[in-house]
């Protein structure tokens, strides 16, 4: 709830003496200009949507380079941006005649404010603050104007200082220990900054130059695609958390179902680390402001070892108490990431109904063991399959389908899955760059549920996701609900640079490369605008900052002709959807849950539109001990009361009977987790159980196809 920036702050007379450092020069080497030209040969030639590289493109190359070096406008002064403005044309040349000499002196002089930037941060150290005057810090400043003088910028800085120290001051800390952590965070940004590489300057140029032509067109330099992995291969040894650079802090982006991050339960998506220490007896080590790769460097390990993270809790403020968080790092087996499934049991108005709830981290699958031919190979359609028959044998009303913040995986998975539902015929259509269309289609025969769905969608499920949930909705096979999903409708495809031209030993790197776009059955495509419910649910993201829509790059809408499909012809859903809207409206106005999660995202809102939080330390005491006794109060609440939500509906619990919990509080600990439940899962299982007994009259729509073979034992 709180986006504030992780910089803190300073006062006392004793800090340490500050001394100047130089940043070194870097210089573009040989083998970064040949990638560079390849990789504009590929996109000039291969993208999906070719874009010539020339001044048009130069000038927005700048921006957006500025932009990747100094996205709050907390470094650069206004006369530094003036110094380049030749630049704004010139840097489609730099790429095309093999000179990195511009990209690369803009780079060094980002360098030389930032180490001036923090080094002026530390001397600040030295004079103190005074936290009862009436002044606020703007911490979002990318549509604010550059600093015009030094004295503007260092104004910014001051009140930067200021917010560190006054969120160390709330968290207990006091002006001696305040003073060491800060001066040790500032020291280790410029530690790192004079660490910093080629190949890092070299990166960010690209990337502005590839994200320019589209969000999802990257460039990685060799060390980066051999070892910039915090998703999937940091799930496979490690303690199962993705995560990402927001506002200086490493921040929690999500958990790997069945991974020690995920199993504990002591982490969850929003999570600020601020600290990593190695086993129980570990220094611990500030990461605040640290690339995101040195923090991940840091938290990965060898199996079965221990790992500390000092840690912000994503429901406070960044002036809470820290607490830390114990996790021992282990090897995660596909199983752990698989469907899972679940029954909800649920009474409303005198009706009783069991719900199915499958929920699916990704569209997986063994690519190896299907390639081998291995006729028992692991995939997501095949487990979905297996747990629809026992959902069918345990006689269930309905299944909901849970792809939130499932963020896509394997093409064939999403279609086979769909197949699942609608049985044979196209899924999806797909266009490349020449045109040409092709269509895909589940060839199986029969279905293994024909009975009532509903599928569960956010801002979070994209890609492979909206591929199922748009067929299921373009079928009339099911009801979407939710929130809009993120809009990614292109595909990618990964280039080596160096096997292209022949290149030992590597040098050149790797492109991810836009080549086609995804298209529904109807002709609409999910890019940009993504699959919107059919019943909608509260909206917790922010999407002018997530999802396909907050690229100001993104590819279009657009249109082309339907495929040949059939959609059901059962009782329109849309029929009833006012009917569905009003037994949702009587039944969480009493809801108390569901009240906080809207009044969550009311307050939530107003905090992003402010964009500032205040430096005098009473207000900050009151704002932050008001929202702690919110939460304790809901707390109290859901402990006391076995069938109430919890007030974060976003998160199921995770704690199950293999979780290695302190034994004083395990047992408490999982009985919680028990009375806990997802607000959102549970109204999307009540509108599904309103849906049967309003298509009650209409027994073709909830007939189920019982007793037919199961696809789960097949070769696909």
């Amino acid at each position: 709830m709180w986006l504030v920036l992780a910089f803190a702050a300073v006062v006392q007379a004793n800090a340490p003496e500050v001394e100047p450092q130089q940043f070194p020069s870097l210089r573009p080497l040989q083998q970064q200009a040949a990638a560079a030209q390849l990789t504009a040969k590929l996109i000039g030639e291969h993208h999906y949507k070719p874009v010539s590289l020339d001044d048009a493109l130069s000038a927005k190359i700048f921006g957006s380079y500025l932009k990747a070096l100094d996205p709050e406008k907390m470094f650069l002064l206004q006369a530094d941006i003036n110094q380049w403005k030749e630049a704004r044309t010139k840097l489609d040349d730099a790429v095309l005649t093999d000179n990195l000499d511009m990209p690369f002196a803009i780079f060094n002089l980002y360098a030389k404010r930032a180490v001036e930037r923090f080094t002026y941060a530390r001397t600040l150290l030295k004079k103190g603050f005074d936290f009862q005057q009436n002044e606020s810090y703007q911490y979002l400043r990318e549509n604010e104007p550059w600093a015009k003088s030094e004295e503007e910028i260092q104004e910014l800085w001051r009140k930067r200082v200021k917010n560190d120290w006054l969120q160390l001051k709330l968290a207990g800390k006091d002006d001696k220990k305040i003073v060491e952590t800060l001066d040790k965070r500032y020291e280790n940004f410029l530690k790192r900054m004079a660490k910093l590489k080629s190949e890092d300057a070299f990166q960010v140029f690209m990337n502005a130059y590839t994200m320019t032509v589209d969000p999802h067109t990257n460039y990685m330099v060799p060390r980066t695609s051999e070892n910039f992995d915090i998703s999937m291969r940091l799930s496979l040894v490690g303690i199962g958390a993705v995560l990402e650079d927001k506002d200086d802090y490493t921040t929690v982006k999500e958990l790997v179902p069945g991974s020690p991050a995920a199993l504990s339960g002591k982490l969850q998506a929003g999570d600020r680390i601020l600290g990593v220490a190695q086993g129980e007896k570990g220094v611990m080590t500030d990461v605040v402001g640290w690339r995101i790769d040195d923090t991940v460097a840091l938290i990965r390990g060898p199996a079965d070892t221990v790992v500390i993270l000092d840690v912000i809790p994503s429901d406070a403020s960044p002036d809470s108490e820290h607490k830390l968080v114990s996790l021992v790092r282990k090897k995660i087996s596909l199983e752990d990431q698989a469907a899972k499934k679940s029954i909800l049991s649920l009474s409303d108005k005198g009706a009783s109904h069991r719900i199915g709830v499958i929920s699916l981290p990704t569209f997986y699958e063994d690519f190896e063991a299907r390639r081998k031919g291995e006729l028992d190979y692991k995939s997501a359609s095949r487990d979905v399959s297996r747990l629809l028959g026992e959902l069918k044998a345990e006689k269930v009303d309905a299944v909901l389908i849970d792809l939130r913040n499932n963020g896509g995986g394997s093409l064939d998975e999403a279609i086979e899955l769909t197949g699942l539902f609608v049985g044979a015929g196209p899924i999806v259509q797909q266009r490349d760059a020449s045109g040409e269309i092709t269509v895909a289609k589940d060839k199986a025969l029969g279905v293994i549920w024909n009975g009532p769905l509903g599928v569960l969608i956010n801002r979070g499920s994209a890609s492979a996701s909206e591929i199922f949930a748009a067929a299921i909705q373009d079928y009339h096979r099911g009801l979407v609900i939710g929130e809009t999903s993120f809009g990614k409708g292109t595909v990618q495809t990964m280039v080596n640079l160096d096997q292209l031209s022949h290149t030992q030993p590597p040098q050149l790197g790797e492109l991810k490369l836009t080549i086609a776009q995804f298209f529904r059955i109807n002709g609409g495509t999910t890019q940009l605008r993504g699959v919107t419910p059919d019943f909608s649910l509260p909206t917790i993201s922010d999407s002018a900052h997530f999802g396909e829509s907050s690229y100001d790059n993104a590819l279009p809408w657009m249109q082309i002709r339907a495929t040949d499909y059939h959609p059901s012809t059962a009782t329109d859903m849309h029929d009833i959807l006012p009917v569905l809207q009003q037994r949702h409206d009587q039944r969480v106005a009493n809801n108390k849950d569901y009240q906080n999660l809207l009044e969550d995202i009311v307050e939530l809102n107003l905090q992003r539109k402010k964009n500032q939080i205040s430096l005098n330390e009473a207000e900050r005491r009151h704002e932050r001990d008001t929202l702690e006794a919110k939460l304790k109060s809901r707390q109290k609440e859901n402990g006391s009361e076995a069938e109430k939500p919890t007030s974060n509906p976003d998160v199921t619990p995770l704690i199950d009977a293999s979780t290695d919990l302190d034994k004083e509080s395990d047992e408490a600990q999982k009985k919680q987790a028990k009375k806990s439940k997802d607000a959102l899962l549970y109204e999307a299982a009540y509108t599904l159980a309103d849906q049967i007994d309003l298509l009650k009259t209409h027994p073709d729509t909830v007939s189920r196809t019982l007793g037919k073979p199961s696809r789960a034992g097949k070769a696909h």
